[in-house]
Formats: C-alpha cells, structure tokens, sequence
C-alpha cells in the first residue's frame, strides 16, 4: 500500500490534485491514503444510457471518465481523478435513490441478496485518461420492514448507490 503512494506521488509530485466529487467519503479515502486534493465537484449529467454499455462496469467506467474529464477540461494544469458507484443486482445498475419509495424499493430488492458494488475512476493526467473498476461481491442481511423504515428515517440512503453504503 504504501509502495503505491510513493508510486503515486512520485509520478504526480508536483502536480495538483483535484477530486472531481462532493462526496464526504470520496474525499475521507483520498485523505486516508495520504493524498493531498482539491476538492472541485463536477457538474457532469449522470444521465448516460445505460442500455448503450455492454457491462455495468463499462457504464461506470464512462460516467466516472465524464465526471473527470469535465473538470479536466477547465484544470489542465492538474490531475484530476474522478469516480462513479453504482449497485448490480440481477445484472440491473442501481444508482441513487430519488426518494423515500425508491429508496424502500432497492432495500427490499437488496435484503437477503448477493449483488455487486462496482466502482470506475478515472484520472486525467496531461494527454492522458487512465480508467479501472473495482467489483465487490457483497451478500446483504434480510431486512425486515421495520429495520428499511428505521434506516429510511435515517435520511442515509439518499446519496448512496443502492441506497446504502458501507465502507
């Protein structure tokens, strides 16, 4: 682990370093592993078809890539990484929850199920665009109806791929 950072800093020294995300777990990881970043939220439309991408992670692949590359575009003089999560059950991509009833229907599709999180970065880095996912098998408890009210009341869910998040 701490080979990559010295990896990472030595290929990158020098350079800026901006987070393309608000997301508060986003920027905790980049500082837990040492990474000194801006934190530059970008503005791309997560709204790409995804009936157009042959795998989900392609799909996550590519919303990351517009999410840095849209930063980029503005911070050339920087390294921008960009990332994207998103839920996979039944080979179904589960983004965000919009609201309370949405939210309750990924949980109750979730509880009791093995499903996958599959996150794409991207980073932006002179010419250059590297890309990679990371795919994770997770196996969800059942939940009953009172332990989705109590977490739903929570206000968690809402800014979670699959309405949860767990790191």
């Amino acid at each position: 682990f701490e080979a990559r950072i010295v990896a990472m800093e030595s290929l990158f020294g020098g350079y800026r370093i901006i987070l393309a995300s608000s997301s508060p777990r986003r920027r905790a990881l980049i500082q837990q592993i040492g990474i000194k970043a801006e934190i530059i939220p970008s503005k791309f439309e997560e709204n790409l078809p995804k009936s157009s991408f042959p795998r989900p992670a392609d799909y996550v692949i590519a919303t990351a890539k517009g999410k840095a590359c849209e930063v980029f575009d503005e911070n050339k003089d920087a390294v921008v990484i960009g990332a994207d999560t998103v839920v996979v059950i039944d080979n179904k991509i589960l983004e965000k929850p919009k609201d309370t009833e949405s939210a309750r229907t990924m949980l109750s599709a979730l509880s009791g199920s093995v499903h996958h999180v599959i996150t794409g970065v991207c980073i932006c880095y002179k010419d250059s665009k590297y890309t990679f996912h990371v795919e994770t098998e997770v196996k969800l408890i059942k939940l009953s109806e009172e332990m989705i009210d109590w977490y739903l009341g929570t206000k968690e869910p809402f800014d979670k791929a699959g309405g949860y998040g767990t790191q």
